[in-house]
């Protein structure tokens, strides 16, 4: 009693100040009539059309537009100016109008709040005031309308709690609050509105459940509370709206099972609980309902078998059981003949089998959507029992077979999804015969075959998508009888031919897709008369030639992709398309200079691998959306224009592979959303600018083969989000920067042939993420490998070649058992190479002298052949001195010998006194043995030392 006495107080209290108020007016004297009080609110109104000129003071009020007045012409009792185009604020003095029994401002563009003195409109019974701009709260005042019968304020920005007062209004049959911003719970003052026959509360921001008291509302037959945020289960108790025609909880968040209490709504008509996480099964009770028109269960968790039969619901029109987890296939008994079902939508279930021959017993079907499911098998040849058919989506399931060419004889079809599905075999020619398809979509399939040129009969076409399948041979010569044909996206198949001299009278084509097959020839003309055309993509054919120069007056183009085909001449023909937004043109043969005249519009700009000849035009700097610019792999010459780098938003900056000149400007840091910058394989010279790495968001950074000189940026560490840095190739020195390690998303980082010095640092060993490679080589680095670089678990490849590197292997490079490429040579480490090394190739530790253990040889041999050579070297000197002793002695006991003989003929001589003849005989003999003999003598023993001299020097090289 106490809760529903202070309401009743409050209304009483704002009612004695209202009436309070009319009373101090009177005594000021300031009483208007009704005519005069419209007068005043017409002036605050903006009236575009007139609806309110005949509202004079020289005609009677009860002629004037909108006004009805009671019998005797004394009171107005109706003002209706429902969608009369006006505008101003809320008519607030309308309250002075005591007698008005309707109100209706609805459809206009009123603003402001909704008066609290309409509270003082007592004989109101209706008040539409919906469809306007209307905000703020809902008054409480409201609830003194006692006569109130009809209210509708919704579609408006009203906000706040719906006021619990407005339960007082207890003849109130219409209720509308929806399309407003209403929050907070729904009150349960409503259920006392025992004679409410439409509850609205639908597109609000209300929350938690529904009050029990409106389970109570007997004589309720429409009640819609969809897109709020409304929860819990439906009670059992909703079973006592026994008049309810019309269920709308849909897009909440109610979970729980669907209540069997539902089919006691005998007089049920309309049914939706989608996209709420209702769960389990759906009652077969519900086949009760036999006057359900439209149920619509989609977008829950429901589960189980397809329990609504057509056959049971004979006045079912349409059944929506879309993204639930429903299994199994179409019961047998689901359809009647001369069923009123016209559509079905069962798409994203877990339904299986093959195609449902019960639907098509649906001889009234329209729409049948059975999309991302796991039906398989063939498509019936009976298809066409479905003469009625508009749409057909059987997409993304296991469909197999060619489409039946009784396709042909569905007349009606409109629309047609195929895709992604496993179908084989040709288009069939009947589907000629289909004058009224729209759209057909057989992209993702395994289809073959040529397009028949009778699918161009199909004048309806406004789009057609054949993506990804096996489709060979031309282009339908007679493509242009399409006049229609807004889509036509053929890519990916194995085309070939010339693109159709017909496809420019395609007049209302935006997307033309022909990349991926094996196009020939040059284009046409023609294709400049496609003045819609927004997109064209062309990419990896074999087309050829130069551009057509009707391509200028193409104004609609946004999308260009020729790259990968043999395009030659300039690009000057696409200068003049000022809505272009993306153009691509990657691996052709353009020649001749980058326009200095493109669109403004541009965001893509790709000129890479062309003969593009000339400078970088400065104009590309007004380019100011563009985000991705390269023009890389070309024959570019000159420096990059400061102006360039006015395009802030560029993400992709690649001009690699050219002949630029020039420095890195200083400018480069403008380019705050730079991701990727490659300016390498150029001849750029000085030093990197301080400013690059205030390119926070870089995360690829290549300026390799160049002649850049000067340190690394001491900051390049800021550079938290770089995943390559490759700078190899140049002429840069100094240390490397220990900031480095904060660049710890590092992959890649490649520093090779610079004139990097210092060591290492150890601060390398925190870049974790470093796999792709780790590149000093050819640098002149010193000192110790460090132990940290054993921390890169990741690393695939270390090269620290061709340096001044000292000192052993760390044994924590033993951890990098993810490296499969290894080069430490041409440095001066010394010690044992790890075991876990040992199956890495010899030129992996090559020229490093100090260096032992496999696959060089092993440290203990190494050092026994150490110490056999100290001992040999001394054998083989004492064996050299006595050898050389031994042959002198040899060689001076021959010759002594030789000069005993001597001496001995001389004597026998002179002793035996023989004739002269003799002697001079003996004389001309051994006359000058005596100098022979001197002469072997000396030169004997000389010839001796010399070879033992000899043989001991060579035996003391061989030894060192």
């Amino acid at each position: 009693m106490a809760n529903g006495y202070m309401p009743n107080l409050h209304l009483l209290l704002l009612l004695l100040f209202s009436v309070l108020g009319v009373y101090l007016d009177v005594a000021r004297g300031q009483v208007l009539t009704p005519s005069n009080w419209l007068l005043k609110m017409k002036s605050e109104q903006v009236d575009p059309v007139g609806i309110l000129d005949n509202w004079s003071p020289s005609t009677h009020v009860c002629t004037w537009h909108g006004i009805s007045c009671s019998h005797d012409m004394s009171h107005i009792v109706s003002l209706n100016l429902s969608g009369s185009g006006l505008s101003g604020s809320m008519w607030s003095e309308l309250w002075h109008i005591t007698s008005l029994e309707v109100l209706d401002l609805s459809s206009n563009s009123l603003s402001g709040s909704i008066p609290s003195e309409f509270g003082q409109l007592f004989n109101l019974r209706m008040l539409f005031l919906h469809s306007n701009n209307l905000s703020g709260k809902l008054p409480a005042e409201i609830g003194l309308l006692k006569n109130l019968q009809a209210l509708k304020i919704g579609n408006n920005m009203l906000s706040g709690d719906i006021t619990p007062f407005i339960g007082n209004l207890t003849n109130l049959s219409v209720l509308g609050l929806g399309y407003c911003e209403f929050n907070g719970s729904i009150p349960f003052e409503i259920g006392t509105l025992k004679h409410l026959i439409s509850l609205d509360l639908q597109q609000n921001k209300l929350s938690g459940s529904i009050p029990d008291s409106i389970f109570g509302i007997e004589e309720l037959e429409n009640l819609v509370v969809s897109n709020n945020l409304l929860d819990g289960n439906i009670p059992s108790s909703l079973a006592s709206l026994r008049s309810l025609k019309v269920l709308n909880l849909a897009n909440n968040s109610f979970s729980g099972s669907i209540p069997v209490a539902l089919s006691d709504l005998t007089n049920l008509v309309y049914l939706n609980l989608l996209g709420n996480r209702f769960n389990g099964e759906i009652p077969s009770e519900i086949n009760k309902l036999v006057l359900l028109e439209n149920v619509d269960l989609s977008r829950n968790n429901l589960s189980g078998a397809v329990s609504l039969l057509n056959s049971q619901l004979k006045n079912l029109k349409t059944l929506v059981l879309s993204d639930n987890a429903l299994t199994g296939n179409i019961p047998d008994s689901f359809c009647f003949e001369n069923s009123n079902l016209q559509q079905i939508f069962l798409a994203r279930n877990k339904l299986s089998g093959r195609f449902p021959i019960e639907l098509l017993n649906c001889s009234s079907l329209q729409q049948l959507d059975l999309s991302g499911n796991g039906f398989e098998g063939d498509l019936p040849s009976t298809l066409d029992d479905l003469n009625y058919l508009t749409d057909l989506l059987l997409n993304s399931n296991s469909f197999t077979g060619s489409i039946p060419p009784q396709i042909g004889n569905m007349s009606s079809l409109e629309e047609v999804y195929l895709f992604d599905n496993k179908l084989t075999g040709a288009i069939p020619k009947e589907i000629g015969k289909l004058q009224k398809l729209s759209i057909i979509f057989l992209y993702d399939n395994q289809m073959s075959g040529s397009i028949p040129n009778e699918l161009t009969n199909c004048t309806s076409l406004t789009e057609i998508d054949f993506y990804g399948n096996h489709f060979i041979g031309p282009i339908p010569k007679d493509i242009g009888s399409l006049k229609n044909l807004a889509v036509l996206h053929l890519r990916q198949n194995f085309l070939w031919g010339p693109v159709p001299e017909s496809l420019g009278y395609c007049k209302s084509l935006k997307l033309l897709a022909l990349a991926d097959n094996n196009l020939s020839g040059s284009l046409p003309s023609s294709l400049g008369q496609l003045s819609e055309l927004s997109t064209i993509t062309l990419y990896n054919n074999s087309l050829e030639g130069p551009l057509p120069l009707s391509f200028s007056i193409l104004k609609s183009l946004k999308i260009i992709n020729f790259s990968n085909n043999k395009f030659n001449g300039t690009i000057f023909p696409l200068t003049g398309l000022v809505s272009l937004t993306a153009l691509d043109l990657t691996n052709n043969s353009f020649s001749g200079p980058i326009p200095s005249r493109l669109s403004r519009n541009l965001r893509r700009l790709r000129l890479a691998h062309n003969e593009l000849t000339g400078y970088v035009p400065s104009e590309l700097g007004e380019l100011t959306e563009l985000n991705f610019l390269d023009l890389s792999h070309n024959n570019l010459t000159g420096e990059l224009s400061a102006q360039l780098f006015n395009c802030s938003k560029l993400q992709h900056f690649l001009v690699n592979d050219n002949k630029l000149t020039g420095t890195i400007t200083p400018l480069i840091g403008n380019l705050q959303e730079l991701g990727e910058l490659d300016l390498s394989s150029n001849n750029l010279y000085g030093e990197i600018p301080a400013e690059l790495v205030t390119c926070h968001r870089l995360l690829k950074l290549s300026l390799h083969n160049n002649n850049l000189s000067g340190k690394i940026p001491q900051d390049i560490g800021n550079l938290t989000f770089l995943y390559v840095l490759n700078l190899q190739r140049n002429n840069l020195s100094g240390p490397i920067p220990s900031t480095i390690q904060k660049c710890s998303k590092l992959y890649e980082l490649r520093l090779s042939e610079n004139l990097l010095t210092s060591d290492i640092p150890q601060e390398l060993g925190a870049l974790h993420e470093l796999q792709v490679i780790l590149d000093l080589s050819k640098n002149g680095l010193s000192g110790e490998i460090p132990s940290s670089i054993g921390d890169l678990m990741k690393l695939e490849r270390l090269d620290l070649s061709s340096n001044h590197l000292r000192g052993e292997i760390p044994s924590s490079l033993e951890k990098l058992t993810s490296m499969h490429i290894l080069n430490l040579s041409y440095n001066h480490l010394q010690g044992s190479i790890p075991q876990c090394f040992s199956g890495f190739p010899l030129s992996s530790f090559k020229d490093n002298n100090e260096l032992c253990g496999s696959p060089l040889l092993s440290c203990s041999s190494r050092q026994e052949t150490s110490k056999l050579s100290k001992a040999a070297e001394i054998g083989i000197i004492v064996a050299i001195v006595l050898t050389s002793m031994v042959i002198c002695l040899i060689m001076m006991y021959i010759m002594l010998r030789m000069w005993s003989n001597w001496r001995n003929v001389s004597v026998s001589i002179s002793d035996g006194g023989g004739n002269e003849h003799d002697r001079d005989e003996v004389r001309w003999v051994h006359g000058n043995d005596k100098k022979v003999g001197q002469y072997w003598k000396v030169d004997s023993v000389a010839l001796v030392r010399s070879k033992a001299s000899r043989c001991v020097f060579q035996l003391k090289e061989d030894s060192e």
